[in-house]
């Protein structure tokens, strides 16, 4: 809920009391925010999955894990809600954001498809802040106008792709690749999308001036969202582990994830929506192992990536004082909501294709093991994804432990500005700025149980959520009716506790009405 100007103004300063201190013991840090496109709950090895991850692995070795970390359920929504510390309408984009084809403006404040000016990023207050401010990978964040732009809204550099998505070999045309202010022509081959945002981000990271000023790097995969593409050498290590079918790979990973302590043992799987493995044809079961193999690529070759900048940053003595945090902007995608995907194995590393193929719904069931759903919906599998958070300097007693803390994207930009001694402004270059929706995470990492929000809402093409305490009030798109579960008890959301509780649904729907009324969800128009 927005608050009043002097309730906000209070609850703005707590955390600058610790903050004080800090600015007088430790320098700036420098900040690595590093976010995948479409990655399941568990498909990472320190989050359950059996696709190998070591260098992820060991950033959360050294750092923290969340459990119950919350995005918008989709990536242009996800996206303007984690760079500006807001709820994505309030940003202008409440569903989708510009395509290469044109703009998608509702006519409504909630709706622009473009990030507003009533809001900031993280590198317009990091910047104000003194730092240098780079982004690599994807935008999609407002593309028709260089005033839509990164470098407009507050970073120095900016390498990548302004849309959604991109062939991974060769982007080119509404999706290619754009320099600064500059648009560019499909690369030179070989290319790997993967390989190159990495690259430039480390160049960028060697390249900045000699002023000892820190850095905010922003490195935005487009892996592993569909197209599937990915190195014939990364495809080969996975080429025939997945004919074991959906159902073993499901379970198995369940299995780690208990042992872990990252789910209860209590919790059921959530429902299966397709046929089983066996039903499949011998020829079926090969595609789908193929496809699963390429999509286990792409998040292997990712790693791998992750794996060479850490690597930089050790070499060149700037992982200990450096933020490195790596999240998934949404649950795993199940586009377009088809067993096989969209397109056939012979689409597979076709370089002119930016959109097909696609590993299809029951992989992306597998993908966000135990949760409910993929992907745009607000059931659990939609909006819950994997977070990790490291700064040895401050924090390396806790490496290795697990946080249930309940938090949320906008956060990032609250923990942000507490840690680099930043300020969140209530105006920016003439414009009213919305009050700051998160909470620095700071605190649950040295506390555990500690509790920095009361309400999450969440709302994206009438798929609809509100969190409070161990409750999850949740609508989805194809219903017009509420439903009520025990996250405690059944995560996985088996249990409709509507009937049963309609007391406290009444007051989770009312809840998620005023901050829908109050924080330009509405009124839609297309």
């Amino acid at each position: 809920m927005l608050m009043d100007a002097n309730k906000w103004l209070v609850s703005a300063a707590l955390p600058l009391i610790s903050l004080n201190c800090i600015a007088q013991q430790t320098k700036q840090p420098n900040i690595i925010l590093i976010v995948a496109d479409d990655l399941g709950y568990s498909d990472l090895g320190c989050y359950g999955g059996e696709i190998p991850t070591p260098h992820l692995d060991e950033l959360a070795k050294q750092g923290l894990r969340y459990t119950q970390f919350y995005n918008a359920g989709r990536s242009c929504p996800s996206r303007a809600s984690m760079i500006t510390g807001l709820y994505p309408h309030q940003t202008g984009i409440g569903a989708m954001t510009e395509t290469p084809w044109g703009p998608d403006d509702w006519g409504t404040p909630g709706y622009k498809g473009y990030l507003n000016h009533n809001c900031v990023t993280m590198g317009e207050v990091l910047r104000e802040a003194g730092y240098h401010t780079y982004l690599s990978g994807k935008w999609h964040l407002g593309m028709h106008g260089q005033e839509k732009w990164p470098l407009q809204r507050g970073f120095d550099h900016f390498y990548g792709i302004l849309a959604g998505a991109c062939s991974y070999l060769r982007p080119e045309g509404g999706r290619g690749l754009t320099e600064d202010n500059t648009r560019l022509p499909a690369p030179e081959q070989p290319y790997y999308s993967t390989d190159a945002f990495t690259d430039r981000a480390i160049g960028f990271i060697d390249d900045r001036p000699a002023d000892g000023a820190p850095y905010f790097l922003f490195l935005s995969y487009n892996a592993p969202h569909w197209p599937l593409q990915a190195k014939q050498e990364d495809i080969d290590k996975f080429l025939g582990k997945y004919k074991k079918g959906w159902r073993a790979v499901r379970e198995a990973r369940l299995k780690r994830m208990v042992k872990m302590g990252l789910v209860d043992p209590k919790w059921r799987l959530a429902q299966w929506e397709a046929r089983t493995w066996d039903e499949l044809t011998e020829q079926e079961k090969n595609d789908m192992d193929m496809k699963m193999a390429v999509y286990a690529a792409q998040v292997h070759c990712m790693d791998y990536n992750i794996g060479r900048l850490m690597k930089h940053l050790e070499e060149k003595g700037e992982m200990d004082n450096t933020i490195i945090v790596f999240l998934s902007d949404n649950g795993a995608c199940a586009e377009p909501h088809v067993e096989k995907g969209s397109g056939g194995v012979d689409m597979i590393n076709d370089p002119s294709s930016s959109d097909k193929p696609s590993y299809g719904l029951p992989w992306a069931q597998v993908s966000n093991t135990p949760y409910r759903k993929y992907k745009v919906r607000a059931y659990e599998g939609g909006t819950a994804a994997p977070f990790i958070v490291s700064w040895p300097a401050r924090y390396a007693q806790y490496g290795g432990e697990i946080r249930h803390n309940r938090i949320f994207l906008p956060d990032l930009m609250a923990t942000f500005i507490d840690a680099a001694h930043a300020t969140y402004p209530e105006t920016y270059q003439g414009n009213t700025i919305f009050p700051l929706e998160g909470k620095t995470l700071l605190p649950t990492i040295e506390q555990p149980d500690a509790v920095i929000h009361d309400y999450i809402f969440s709302e994206h093409f009438d798929n609809c959520a509100v969190w409070w305490e161990n409750w999850k009030a949740v609508k989805d798109q194809d219903s017009n009716k509420w439903e009520l579960y025990d996250l405690t008890a059944d995560r996985t959301e088996h249990v409709n506790m509507a009937l049963e509780r309609p007391k406290i649904l009444k007051q989770l729907v009312a809840e998620w009405n005023k901050w829908a009324d109050s924080h330009q969800v509405y009124p839609k128009h297309k």
